[in-house]
């Protein structure tokens, strides 16, 4: 896609979340501990998987290592930068538009993925005894694959629309990274039908979305309470209850930030925070530490790499 635009506007300044010097450096500070903290809970994941053929192999982990892999991305498209323009917060219009893809890219591919793992699981408890041959490697191949092009088409008709608007100032946005609800309200144009975009393109698909998984987790449980009261069957309404506040904290705030016509409210900061910082953090300790084997593989890649970093400083000794 060329980059080329008819625009006045060459860089957008960067408001961040508050205007305070104490704030900002709260936010520098919190910012900085969730990151690190989603980039540690997130690779641990990712190796303690695929460093396990046991788990590597099983759809369900590896459903799982690619949502880790999307949460990494999806923290890193714009809290780096923040962290590194602590002082000057200003983005390049390139740069901006970089950041409107790469958001509705992972988050795209991020919302049709816990499609497929609700799928997944609902397969998994519904019919057992089909679920090697409906969940084999190819299948979860070819849906992982779906799920990449369904992110990669919204990003690039989100793009589309906005790349080629004329921006002729002003050239601030209100938030800490580049979203398209804030760029679109900047451009020198009438916006309503940019807003309708929005509405039917971001909007519709994170509420297709979030039914969708709704319905899943609801068969599921159907499925579940269906068989009696078991240790089983409290288990999975337990996890099934974890999945769904995960899910209703990333979609809940997108829903309302894109299913209506933009109007600035000073929650949409809080909103933004959830979904680009918040989620990718939680949903290791929802997803993964509720289960008993991935607790095992992470336990002994713990083990594995504290063995290693003695082992290298008793031989500097």
């Amino acid at each position: 896609m060329m980059w080329g635009n008819q625009t006045m506007v060459t860089e957008f300044v960067l408001l961040g979340l508050y205007e305070t010097w104490e704030a900002q450096l709260f936010i520098f500070i919190l910012f900085l501990v969730l990151y690190v903290a989603t980039l540690f809970s997130n690779i641990l994941i990712s190796s303690a998987i695929f460093r396990d053929h046991h788990l590597s192999d099983s759809p369900m982990f590896f459903l799982l290592g690619q949502l880790a892999f999307l949460d990494l991305c999806l923290s890193s498209f714009a809290i780096p930068k923040s962290l590194f323009d602590y002082i000057h917060h200003v983005i390049s219009f390139h740069g901006c538009m970089t950041q409107i893809f790469c958001l509705h890219f992972f988050g795209g591919i991020e919302m049709l993925l816990l499609i497929v793992m609700a799928y997944d699981r609902y397969v998994a408890i519904s019919h057992p005894l089909r679920y090697a041959s409906l969940m084999n490697r190819r299948h979860c191949m070819a849906l992982l694959l779906a799920s990449w092009a369904g992110g990669l088409l919204h990003a690039t008709v989100q793009l589309a629309f906005i790349i080629n608007v004329p921006f002729c100032g002003p050239n601030q946005v209100d938030s800490f990274y580049c979203d398209l609800p804030l760029v679109i309200k900047l451009a020198c144009t009438d916006t309503y039908p940019l807003e309708v975009m929005m509405v039917t393109n971001s909007g519709i698909l994170s509420l297709v979305c979030f039914i969708g998984l709704l319905l899943s987790y609801g068969f599921i449980l159907y499925t579940v309470c269906s068989r009696g009261p078991s240790e089983g069957t409290t288990k999975a309404a337990s996890t099934c209850t974890s999945h769904l506040i995960v899910v209703t904290m990333y979609f809940g705030p997108i829903m309302f930030i894109y299913l209506r016509p933009y109007t600035r409210f000073m929650i949409d900061k809080v909103l933004s925070v959830f979904y680009t910082s918040i989620t990718p953090l939680l949903n290791p300790a929802i997803y993964a530490l509720k289960n008993k084997e991935m607790k095992a593989a992470l336990g002994s890649l713990l083990s594995r790499l504290s063995g290693q970093v003695s082992t290298q400083g008793q031989a500097r000794r």
